[in-house]
Formats: structure tokens, sequence, C-alpha cells
């Protein structure tokens, strides 16, 4: 069964929690309440004064008595006016405010995930359960839950007044009820069943969206526009046909209760007029019966659409709370977030696998000396990678350990081990947003000044001054109008301000020009100049000075020694390294 399917019409321990996010706005809350409670009232009494007019005023020609009713019938209709317009802005106001905060805990929860977690879960998903989830709970306040209490207590007061005035007709009108109470229910069960199905969908649209626009050039490349399209109907036919249950539930549903509606009506007029032709009813009675026969019906009607809405905020907040209660956060129990880090790093037989059983890394052990460069060769899947995503803790080894200055790295905390790490990818990302802020992604720390000095000491000053506005140019959605190398310097230039002691590069030259290269060398040498690094590259041309050069495969270490150390062996590096060079003869 789906994690969104509750088994139950309204969930009370999902209610529950939601109402837990009301309590910093109890004051509001309690307020929208007191109004709704006010407003179940204005109605009935409204109609009660209606009788009054016709039975006590107008038969008895009392003027100046029906021109007092309807003084106050004015005042009244105002008033209501005025209760209304706060109660919904009220209503809205909490809502809003209480899905501010769950957006908040949300967003803070999902950025803390360990990255495995995004290995297996489609982003889309996730940007519904931020975006459009959290939303549909809004409406748990502004159209569901407060107004079904405002509908039931009208309809409460409505029975009151109607049994006060003449239980007679009262007993008649209610006749049709039951029917309307067991077609609710039917209903209830139906539209839920629908919604379920409705939100699962909108997941999966946004899903494919995502995807499919952050993928879109390979789309293109291989020509796959119409296969995609052909999908993308499916999933959107799968979404209409969820609506179009939804639709169905309701175009039967409301027919039903315009039917049972007119029955009630039926049987009021030919018991009402026997009642007043036999003097047990009057016809201020018959006026103020028809008034409430609208208000029990509209809001039973009603209490449908705001069970609608209840329900679909009720399986919204189950989506959502199902990621809140999801426990996929790297371990942060180190206490050390002041030490002062050398840069002497130790793996001492390190086993890692991303899934349970298939190991990436093997017993792996090797010591950097602080202030020395390692290199990581080897064939793709060698365990590269895996070696710098297990010193950053973005993924938690199975067996060994690794250690900075003698130290574990479970004992830091994790922000102070990735404070004095920084890794520069193959694939840098960017942000729509200034180079600036690109740079220093948003540390106040960090000023413009030591942006430009460090831009300058690298190389990339001149580059960035060429763009219209300079280190205020906006590089649009992933950088996407930069070329390979210039958002690799970027992303030199963002680690070089950041100041780390260990720096790390993986695969940082390999898909770009001779002249970005050239530039990219130079800055390589600026950046790794007194700092640990570890550098990952395809190039073996790029890291023939390393201090210390390890060659992985299938998750091992096979060899280990300087550039010309390995060289002088005849081993997988030697082989490696010529056939690089013959290549590059023959290119």
């Amino acid at each position: 069964m789906s994690k969104d399917v509750t088994g139950k019409a309204i969930d009370s321990k999902v209610l529950k929690r939601t109402m837990k996010y009301v309590k910093p706005f109890r004051s509001a809350f309690y307020s929208t309440l007191f109004l709704t409670v006010l407003l179940s009232l204005m109605a009935p009494i409204r109609t009660y004064l209606i009788k009054v007019a016709v039975d006590d005023k107008i038969q008895t020609g009392d003027t100046q008595g029906l021109k007092e009713i309807v003084i106050a019938l004015v005042l009244l209709l105002v008033f209501h006016a005025g209760l209304q317009f706060l109660q919904a802005f009220s209503a809205n106001w909490l809502g809003q405010n209480v899905i501010l905060n769950i957006r908040k805990k949300l967003f803070k929860h999902v950025v803390s995930f360990r990255l495995k977690y995004f290995d297996t879960t489609p982003i889309g998903s996730l940007v519904t359960r931020v975006t459009s989830d959290v939303q549909t709970i809004a409406e748990v306040f502004s159209s569901g839950l407060l107004n079904i209490v405002s509908d039931l207590l009208q309809l409460s007061v409505v029975l009151v007044f109607m049994f006060y005035i003449n239980w007679h007709l009262t007993l008649i009108v209610l006749i049709p009820v039951p029917i309307l109470i067991f077609s609710t229910i039917l209903f209830k069960r139906a539209i839920k069943t629908a919604f379920i199905e409705v939100r699962k969908h909108v997941s999966k649209i946004n899903t494919f969206i995502q995807e499919h626009v952050t993928g879109m050039n390979i789309v293109q490349i291989f020509n796959r526009e119409k296969e995609e399209m052909r999908r993308f109907k499916e999933t959107n036919t799968l979404h209409r046909d969820a609506w179009l249950k939804t639709v169905w539930a309701n175009a039967v549903f409301f027919p039903v209760v315009e039917i049972l509606s007119a029955a009630s009506i039926g049987l009021l007029v030919w018991w009402g007029a026997r009642g007043v032709i036999s003097g047990y009813a009057k016809i201020g009675d018959i006026m103020a019966f028809i008034l409430f026969v609208h208000m029990i019906y509209r809001p039973i009607r009603m209490l449908a659409d705001r069970f609608n809405t209840l329900q679909m905020g009720m399986v919204a907040a189950n989506r959502v709370f199902n990621v809140l209660d999801t426990n996929e956060h790297i371990t942060n129990e180190g206490k050390d977030s002041s030490i002062d880090v050398k840069g002497h790093i130790s793996f001492n037989d390190v086993w890692f696998a991303y899934k349970e059983g298939n190991h990436v890394l093997k017993g792996v052990s090797f010591d950097v000396k602080e202030g020395k460069t390692l290199a990581l060769v080897g064939a793709t899947g060698a365990g590269k990678t895996s070696v710098i995503n297990v010193l950053t803790k973005f993924y938690e080894i199975e067996k060994g350990s690794i250690c900075i200055d003698d130290l574990n790295i479970n004992d830091f905390t994790l922000q102070h081990l990735r404070k004095v790490t920084a890794v520069v990818l193959q694939d840098v990302f960017l942000f729509d947003d200034t180079i600036f802020n690109n740079i220093t992604l948003r540390n106040k720390t960090i000023t413009k000044e030591q942006v430009i000095a460090g831009a300058k000491l690298i190389g990339v000053h001149n580059f960035i001054s060429s763009l219209d506005g300079d280190y205020d140019y906006e590089v649009r959605e992933r950088g996407a109008i930069l070329s390979v190398g210039q958002r690799q310097l970027l992303a030199f230039l963002r680690a070089y301000v950041y100041n780390p002691q260990i720096l790390i590069l993986d695969e940082a030259t390999s898909s770009i020009d001779t002249e970005s290269e050239q530039l990219i060398q130079t800055a390589i040498e600026k950046l790794t100049e007194g700092r640990t690094s570890i550098v990952i590259a395809h190039r073996l041309s790029t890291i023939q000075n390393a201090d210390q050069i390890i060659v992985l495969d299938k998750g091992e270490k096979i060899e280990e020694g300087t550039h010309k150390e390995l060289l002088s062996t005849d081993g997988y590096y030697k082989k490696l390294y010529d056939y690089q060079f013959k290549s590059a003869q023959n290119a």
C-alpha cells in the first residue's frame, strides 16, 4: 500500500501532528475560531427575525416594529460581512504562516540528507513536497478545518431554531436527511481515493518535467522529442483520469443534494400548507423553514467540499511528514569544531559500498603528508571519486578509519570537516546568480576585495572583468552561458576564497580546451601551494609533479609512487601513460 494512504477518511494522527504547527500562532487560531463561531450564528438569527417580522409585525400591522426589525437585519448583514472578511483573512494568514514554518523545517531537513538518499529519490518528487504539497496544507486552515467547524455549528444552531419554532415541520423536513448523510459518506470515500491518485500523478509530472528540462540537451541531441512527448502525454493522461474521478464523484453527488433539498421543500410546502390551514403552523414558519432548509443542505453540500479540501491537505501532510520522518542523515556526533587542521590525511583499511555487498573501495590504505599532493589514477569505476566522497563524509565507510592529523573524521563536526576541505568537481554547478555570489555563496565574511585579490592571484580576474558587469555578471541557471573552462575557473576561485587546508580536485581538467587548461594549471599551482591536495585526473600529464601517485583498480590500490618511480616499473601506470602519450602523438 502507498505511504500516502492512511486508510481513514481523516487520519487523526496526521491532523494532530499538523495542528502542532499551529502552536506558535495560538492567538490567531483561537481568534479565527471565535469569529467562525459568531458567523455560524448570524444567518439563523436573521432568518428567525424574518419569521418574527411576518408573524408578529406584518400580520398585526405593527409598522414601527417592522422598521426596527428591518434596521436590525441590515445591521446584522453589515456585521456579518465584516466578520466574514476578518475570518477569511485570519484563516488565510494562519495557514500561510503555518506552511512557512513547515516549509522551512522541511527544506532544512532535506538539505541535511546524505547524498545516497538523492541517488535513489527523484528530485521532482522532493520539489512537489516542498512546494505544492506544503501549499495544499495551508488550505486545511483557510478552506477546510475551520469552515467544517463553522458548517457543523451552523447546522446545530439551525436545528435548534427549527425545533424551537415548530418541531412537527422540523421532523418532516428532515425525512430525506439520512439519505443525504449516507450519500455524503460514499462521496467522501470515493473522493479521497481520487485525491490520492491526483497527488501521486502531480508528483510524477513534476519529476518528469524537472528531469527533462534539465536534460533537454540529451533529448534534442538524440532526437527523442517525439518519444518523450509520448511519455509526457501518458503521464498527463493518468493525471487527467485521476481528476476526472473527482469530477465524476462531484457530478453525481451535487445533483443528489439538489434532489433531496427539493424533496425537503416539497414536503415542507405540502405539510406546512396543511399546518397553516389546521392552525399548528404559521406563514412565518413556512417562510423561515424554506430558508432553514437551504441552511441545512448548503452546509452539508459544502461539508463535502470542506472534507475534500481537508482530505487533500491530510494526504499532502502525510507525504510531507513521510519526508520529515526519513532518517537519512550523515552521523554527526563529532565535537571538535575549532581544531587547527594541518592537513595530514590517512586512510586505514577503508571498505565502502554504495550498495550493500558491492564494494567500490576494498581495504584502501595510504598517507598524505601535510602540504603534499596526492594524485589518484585509475579507470572509470576504480574508486577514485569514492575516496573523495568518504573523506568529506558525503558517504560513510563500512570498515576501517579515515583520519586527519591523526584524528578520526568522525570526531570532527560535519561543519568543521567541510570547512577545512574544498572540492572542485568536473561538473561545476553554478546558481542563477551573480559571479560574486556564486564564488562566495553569499558568505558575508568574504569581501569583494578578497575575491578580487584571489582572482588576480590565480589568473581569472581578466576573464571576469571582460564580462558585462564583471563580478555582478548574472551567469543564469547552472551557468549555462559560460564555457566549461570558465565555469571551472570560477570553481577554483570559489575554493580559493574559502581558504581550505585540504583541497580536492576531481578530474577538474578532463573536459576543457588547451587554452583553458593552461589557465587552470596556473590556478592549480596557486591553489595547491602550502595545502594538502588530492587530485583525480585522467590526463597523466597534469599530475607528473604530484608528490605521490596511487593507482586504483576495481576498488583496490595496486600501485603507489612518484611519476618517475611508476614509469620505471612495467605496471598499470606505465601502460596507461604510454597509451595516452601515443594517443597524443597520433592526434
